[in-house]
């Protein structure tokens, strides 16, 4: 079973062009797993995240554009790079609109490829720890109190202690004593690391600056 997180998955029917690539990414020291089918791909996968797939567009079975769309069904974050015919173009097209991170046309140069990979692996890793840090902070942002989330909401417009407080109907010091509260329940360093969680978070946008 795949467990690599650090792997390029190759699917290509074709024993030459798979040997090819793998040959090709391992010189740029990837870790590569090559596979004949998509339907083989899919039977073989355990983990969903932390990788990245090539494939041709054009194989018996299911297609690339169907092992696209069926890991998207998956709830898959792998981004996957279609290789396509100068012929098959119209369809890496419509790869790209059913989420493909990229498409190359055969015949393509090496470095075109690696680039390819090096981009959406990048941007997958990135995307990934965003998401991660997101989904964190929302947690946190669960287990705050209702009068708790209305101080930080203050605070994310900008308002100071004064107006939050007039505006909350409770005194400056019981504000005091509530920011304290979320420095710690959030674990933020400073008000605006602070705001900075609640901005990622997506929490407040309509918050107004006042």
């Amino acid at each position: 079973m795949i467990a690599n997180n650090e792997c390029i998955y190759v699917v290509d029917d074709d024993e030459a062009a798979r040997h090819s690539l793998e040959f090709l990414l391992k010189s740029a020291k990837f870790t590569v797993e090559t596979f004949a089918s998509a339907s083989d791909f899919l039977k073989s996968l355990s983990v969903l995240d932390g990788a990245c797939v090539i494939t041709d567009i054009r194989m018996p079975g299911m297609t690339g554009i169907e092992l696209l769309k069926e890991l998207k069904k998956r709830n898959s974050v792998l981004p996957v790079i279609v290789i396509t015919g100068h012929g098959d173009v119209p369809l890496a097209v419509e790869a790209m609109k059913s989420g493909a991170a990229d498409f190359i046309e055969k015949p393509f140069d090496d470095e075109v490829l690696l680039q390819a990979v090096r981009t959406a692996i990048g941007r997958h890793v990135h995307d990934d720890k965003h998401e991660a840090e997101r989904r964190e902070i929302l947690g946190r942002l669960a287990e705050l109190s209702n009068r708790e989330r209305q101080v930080l909401e203050g605070l994310v417009a900008g308002l100071p202690n004064k107006s939050i407080a007039f505006d909350l109907s409770i005194s400056p010091r019981t504000v005091e004593v509530y920011r304290a509260n979320l420095m710690t329940k959030m674990s933020a360093n400073s008000l605006s690391d602070l705001v900075r969680m609640a901005i990622m978070a997506g929490m407040f946008d309509g918050a107004k600056n006042r």
